[in-house]
């Protein structure tokens, strides 16, 4: 169905149309009526204006409510009507009766707030709700509120509810119990919502914001914490090489006695620590491309002498 006012508009052409032709006519045939105008043309420009005063009465009749829209009404009689309407085109009264026609899809809002921590600590909060009016409160939100019902309730309860929430969490509970933080900011404001007839959809807290005073703190702590970190993994280092040099100078130590015990029980003992040690010296002096004259004594490469073990008299 065409929009009212257009049809409003076509009427009127059609009517002014109409009586041009009818006064063209009349001048061309004025010869012919010498006593007046005939009596038809009274009856006839007086069907043409009842014609036209209804096709404007019928478009001021109607009124149009588009999707995601509710419409109410309100008369001059009896105030605003508990009914509703629906998408479509619907008829009222001109002049006695008005169509209020509210958005009832959600609506972004945002909100930031200044408040304090448990600790008196100031943060800076920006809430983000998803509202939306009750359907079949539409006449007492009109009633209270008016149309810009959200400007005047949100604003309102989220600071309210921002404040009293937050002030029961210290500031570094903000951060590590943010999903608690913000679950109680939800209970707290879509039951504060549907006292004015409100539904929250959606209740999001997108940025927390800390005083710089407090961010310096919280960054000197977390330096403070490392280095005392570090300086415990100094001293369990310590810790530890002290207790690997206790252990590696008792093993040294049973080692002395164990060869000490092998030198008493085992002469021969001996003479197989001078024939391993000559052959590393052989090993190494092959690998080097250096050539030296050396005593063979001298590098404990005389294995064929005869040994003190041997010869202990000597």
């Amino acid at each position: 169905m065409s929009n009212p006012e257009q049809q409003m508009k076509e009427m009127q052409e059609k009517l002014l149309r109409f009586l041009r032709n009818s006064a063209g006519g009349s001048k061309r045939g004025g010869g012919q009526f010498r006593g007046g105008p005939p009596k038809g043309s009274f009856k006839m420009g007086a069907a043409i204006v009842a014609l036209g005063a209804l096709g404007l009465g019928f478009s001021a009749s109607l009124y149009n409510v588009d999707g995601g829209h509710r419409a109410i009404k309100y008369s001059r009689v009896s105030g605003v009507k508990p009914d509703i309407y629906g998408e479509g085109t619907h008829i009222r009264i001109p002049w006695l009766e008005t169509p209020i026609i509210y958005d009832i899809r959600a609506k972004p809002t945002s909100i930031q707030s200044l408040t304090g921590t448990k600790d008196l600590q100031m943060v800076n909060i920006v809430c983000r709700v998803l509202s939306r009016p009750n359907q079949a409160s539409l006449p007492e939100i009109y009633r209270t509120l008016g149309t810009n019902y959200d400007e005047r309730v949100l604003p309102s309860i989220i600071n309210e509810v921002l404040k009293s929430v937050v002030a029961q969490f210290n500031a570094s509970q903000l951060i590590t119990q943010r999903d608690k933080v913000s679950r109680m900011i939800r209970d707290h404001l879509t039951k504060r919502a549907l006292y004015f007839n409100l539904v929250l959809d959606d209740v999001s807290l997108t940025h927390i914001t800390f005083s710089p005073e407090f961010a310096s703190a919280v960054e000197a702590k977390q330096i403070a914490q490392q280095d005392a970190q570090r300086a415990a993994f100094i001293v369990e280092r310590a810790k530890q090489e002290k207790q690997s040099t206790i252990v590696r100078a008792k093993g040294e130590a049973r080692s002395a006695e164990l060869i000490g015990e092998a030198i008493k029980s085992q002469p021969g003992f001996l003479e197989l620590r001078r024939i391993e040690t000559a052959r590393d010296i052989a090993h190494i002096l092959q690998k080097s491309g250096n050539r030296m004259v050396l005593d063979s004594s001298s590098l404990l490469l005389n294995v064929t002498e005869p040994s003190s073990v041997e010869n202990p008299k000597k």
